[in-house]
């Protein structure tokens, strides 16, 4: 599956970032989902490469990126320490503006993502998940 995607893991300074890439094109994050990984997106991801460079990652904690040891106030797991390993990742591959789409658990790191970098995000799309709001 993916087989034709380039691989790499990238160290972020918080934990190592498994990342599939391949096509030509604006750039395209792909977030998962909970309790999925970047192979979620094994059936679309192919036929979008024909107009992003898209980038599948694994969020840590899930499939092939590290799982760092969390804390008592489970800092290591916020969706901002989610968001700058990503945001680390699409710079390591040499992407400051990229487009993300987001799953789910995905969906809530992309949130944050417009949130906390919005000079980065030029275009957000996310599936199965409503905005959260902080009390």
């Amino acid at each position: 599956m993916m087989d034709d995607f380039t691989t790499a893991e990238i160290e972020t300074g918080g934990t190592r970032i498994f990342v599939r890439t391949r096509g030509s094109g604006p750039p395209l994050l792909l977030l998962h989902g909970f309790p999925q990984t970047h192979l979620m997106w094994r059936s679309v991801a192919p036929l979008l490469t024909h107009h992003f460079t898209v980038v599948c990652a694994d969020l840590r904690g899930y499939g092939r990126s590290g799982c760092p040891s969390s804390t008592s106030n489970h800092a290591p797991y916020a969706k901002r320490a989610m968001v700058q390993d990503m945001v680390t990742m699409m710079e390591w591959l040499g992407f400051t503006h990229f487009s993300v789409v987001g799953h789910d658990r995905g969906g809530h790191v992309a949130y944050r993502m417009a949130l906390d970098y919005p000079s980065h995000v030029d275009q957000l799309a996310v599936l199965d998940v409503l905005p959260t709001e902080i009390v």
